[in-house]
């Protein structure tokens, strides 16, 4: 894919980054950041900029000599090499990545053009720096992550190529790549800025729109196996209420359960064929509300899920480092454009939102468990023997567990700044920490609709309603009963529930 702009759109990165596509350098986007290279050379000969020929951060009050120049940008990367804890898996490097380049394409960091060079190189060939989680607090980006990428680029630490951890020095020499040179300041371009909380978030989105296009396909199954009244999703309903997210809630259900046979018209059973001399109505007239309230639900988190995207695109699309090297204006700005609160504020909501979602599958696997609250199934969907068998009970217990965890990562991070590096740092977003937290969150919120698929579609089983079901309820339920095959007697479901939850995670050949 050719990158013929300086503004990444969403296909694109969900192509780049989730799909592996390679890209591009144009004609255009090497000769701006030429240019603002050139710019750059010219107006710092003579003149103190920071970073340049000055110390960093609370250090900026020192001046460095010409001669090391060249040491102060190897310096910067070396000694911020300091993160801790796992490395983040390929995907979230390659979207950091992704993202720093997005940042380079703005021709206001002063970089050599062979930077972004190699950067796009190392995203084509699959060459992914090792960066522990540990590290950011946000503030001048991700320095810590950042460094470590920075350290394969210039042919040190380490990176995994076609999933094998190897010297970073001995993959660009079997890739036939140069590590990266000092030319002005590219040691601090590469480790000053959001790219990792960004790149993070990014795959935080994708996968967020994945895992509600899921709990919109759960929640309308559940109606079918509840035989609800199906004015809940109706548009005169759920326009009458002014939010977008909800009234297209509404019409994703009212897509979902098209040729359904399950889901009942109230004006057929209560509104011209009254139930006669019936004192006690054996069906519900109204649902519960995790089965009656998901366009109010999940409303707000399709739209906060959009909310985020349109955030990080715009992060993404901006330079985020220090100091901004103008060629236009002929000048260069030192400010904070490398703080992370917007992606951290994101964040915490984005991971708010999630959470709720994550509470509703739970309550709406506990509907399906409770054969006193559901009225048609057995105790935790068992069709063996109550008391010797156990069916999905043991399975709520994980859902239930997963689910509180949720709930306590779902503190924010953007209200918890400690100030640091000599109080330079007195302020900081915690954007990483905020980002790592929300992909947790959205990870346990998988394995807690894999559950809740896997009870769907054993109560599927167990009312036999398979072809009463709409086309798209029907087929998942298939899809899923080809992974977790139907139990009549106990058998543990670790290994299924894994496999469950990578399907609806990563699989291409099906998505609701």
């Amino acid at each position: 894919m050719n990158v013929t702009e300086t503004k990444f759109k969403l296909d694109f990165l969900t192509n780049v980054i989730l799909k592996g596509q390679s890209l591009e350098l144009s004609r255009e986007s090497k000769r701006d950041i030429s240019a603002c290279f050139d710019f750059l050379r010219r107006f710092s000969s003579d003149k103190i900029i920071y970073g340049i020929n000055t110390g960093f951060g609370p250090m900026a009050q020192y001046r460095i000599d010409n001669q090391s120049l060249t040491q102060l940008q190897y310096n910067i990367i070396r000694s911020h090499a300091t993160g801790a804890g796992k490395p983040l898996p390929d995907l979230y490097v390659r979207a950091a990545m992704v993202a720093r380049l997005g940042t380079f394409l703005q021709a206001r960091s002063g970089i050599h053009v062979e930077l972004a060079e190699l950067l796009a190189e190392f995203i084509n060939r699959g060459i992914y720096p090792l960066v522990p989680e540990h590290g950011g607090v946000g503030a001048s980006g991700d320095l810590v992550q950042l460094a470590h990428l920075a350290l394969a680029l210039i042919g040190e630490g380490e990176v995994r190529c076609k999933g094998q951890w190897l010297p970073a020095k001995e993959a660009l020499k079997e890739n036939r790549l140069r590590p990266l040179r000092i030319y002005i300041r590219e040691g601090l371009s590469v480790v000053n800025g959001t790219s990792v909380m960004t790149g993070i978030g990014l795959v935080n989105v994708f996968r967020a729109e994945r895992l509600l296009q899921w709990a919109l396909l759960a929640s309308v199954w559940i109606n079918e196996i509840a035989a609800s009244y199906d004015d809940l999703m109706s548009e005169e309903l759920n326009r009458s209420k002014h939010h977008p997210g909800q009234q297209r809630i509404a019409e994703k259900m009212r897509h979902l359960s098209q040729g359904s046979r399950c889901l009942q018209k109230r004006e057929n059973k209560l509104y011209t064929h009254l139930p006669p001399n019936e004192k006690i109505f054996t069906q519900k007239i109204q649902a519960y509300y995790s089965l009656r309230c998901i366009p109010q639900i999940l409303g707000p988190v399709l739209d906060q899920t959009e909310h985020t995207a349109d955030v990080l695109l715009r992060e993404i699309n901006s330079a985020c480092d220090n100091p901004i090297v103008d060629p236009e204006s002929q000048n260069i700005y030192h400010g904070g454009n490398f703080h992370g609160d917007y992606v951290a504020f994101e964040m915490d909501k984005l991971k708010m939102a999630v959470t709720k979602l994550t509470m509703l599958m739970e309550r709406q696997l506990n509907y399906l468990c409770h054969d006193r609250i559901n009225g048609i199934l057995p105790p935790f969907l068992t069709p063996g023997i109550p008391g010797l068998n156990y069916g999905m009970q043991a399975a709520q217990f994980t859902a239930t567990s997963t689910t509180a965890e949720n709930q306590t990562l779902s503190n924010p991070m953007f209200i918890h700044s400690i100030p640091c590096n000599n109080d330079n740092q007195d302020i900081v977003s915690m954007g990483t920490n905020a980002a790592l937290m929300t992909k947790t969150v959205i990870e346990n919120a998988f394995q807690v609709t894999a559950i809740h698929l896997m009870a769907l579609t054993q109560a599927t089983d167990c009312l036999k309603i398979h072809e009463k079901m709409s086309p798209q309820t029907r087929t998942a339920c298939r899809d899923i009963r080809s992974l977790c095959p139907r139990f009549e007697e106990d058998r543990p479901k670790h290994a299924e529930i894994e496999k469950l939850t990578d399907y609806l995670m990563n699989s291409e050949s099906q998505q609701p």
